[in-house]
């Protein structure tokens, strides 16, 4: 007889660093633009807040509205609240994907139904990404936990030949090898790591 298996990744390393760099965001930036080129960082804080309800249900296999609503379904309304909810749901967030049934059988995230695995690596890829531009946008540090990041290069990497990633990440920007893993992982994002506000 076999024990439980662990969860693939712990994303509340990540989840926290997220919250933290939210926490220090002043009003006067959320007008401010991001390497997202439709999001503000208002907009931005608002996408996160709803992917972390949307993986949160996902890893829960709670499916429904929160995790049929495509990406693509306009931009995100900043809650009034979303100082103290955003740290709330990505708590919640990290919470749902440390249960080991996270990862296994079929959910749905964005409308699109996915091996539980792969959700994961989306939402951990969503993580990494995020956080850089939500760091990058406000002037701040960031250095995301290294086995997110690991798995977030991993995954994009992997998605480089899929014919559909353009209309999720946009272009590939060569970075050269040689650089560090958060750009090469930044670039293939469809970012530059150069951007600046």
């Amino acid at each position: 007889m076999t024990g439980p298996t662990r969860p693939t990744l712990d994303l509340g390393p990540q989840t926290a660093l997220v919250a933290r760099l939210a926490g220090v965001v002043r009003d006067g930036q959320l007008a401010d633009p991001t390497p997202c080129p439709k999001y503000t960082v208002g907009d931005l804080l608002a996408h996160l807040s709803k992917l972390a309800v949307a993986f949160r249900d996902a890893g829960r296999k709670h499916l429904g509205v929160t995790t049929d609503t495509s990406p693509d379904a306009g931009l995100p309304v900043l809650e009034p609240d979303w100082r103290t909810r955003l740290p709330a749901v990505l708590g919640e967030l990290a919470g749902a994907w440390r249960d080991p049934a996270a990862w296994s059988g079929t959910t749905r995230a964005g409308g699109a139904d996915l091996p539980g695995a792969v959700a994961g690596l989306v939402a951990v890829d969503e993580l990494v990404i995020h956080g850089w531009d939500l760091a990058r946008a406000t002037g701040q540090d960031y250095a995301p936990d290294p086995a997110a990041l690991q798995a977030c290069h991993a995954f994009l990497t992997e998605s480089v030949d899929d014919p559909g990633r353009d209309d999720i990440f946009g272009p590939v920007v060569d970075v050269p090898e040689s650089a560090p893993l958060l750009d090469r992982a930044v670039g293939l994002s469809g970012r530059d790591p150069a951007w600046r506000p």
